[in-house]
C-alpha cells in the first residue's frame, strides 16, 4: 500500500502536516521524540551493563570431575 506513494505524495503529506500542526508544534514534538530515543538508548546500555556485571559475578559451580571431562 505505501509502496506507491512516491516523492510528490510524501511532500504533500509533509505540507498538510505542517499546515495542520504548525512549525512550533512539530519542532517541539521532534524534540520530545529525540529525548525519548536518547532515554531508550541509555536504558539499553544500562541493561547491557547490568547483564555484564551479573555475568562477571557469576561463579563456576561445576564439580572438578565434570570440568575434567570437557
Amino acid at each position: 500500500m505505501l509502496n506507491n506513494i512516491g516523492l510528490p505524495g510524501l511532500l504533500l503529506i509533509a505540507v498538510v502536516v505542517l499546515v495542520l500542526f504548525g512549525r512550533g508544534k512539530i519542532s517541539s514534538l521532534m524534540g520530545e521524540v529525540g529525548k525519548g530515543i536518547t532515554a531508550f538508548k541509555k536504558g539499553v546500555d544500562d541493561g547491557k551493563q547490568e547483564i555484564e556485571d551479573s555475568m562477571a559475578e557469576a561463579k563456576d559451580v561445576t564439580p572438578e570431575e565434570e570440568k575434567d571431562k570437557v
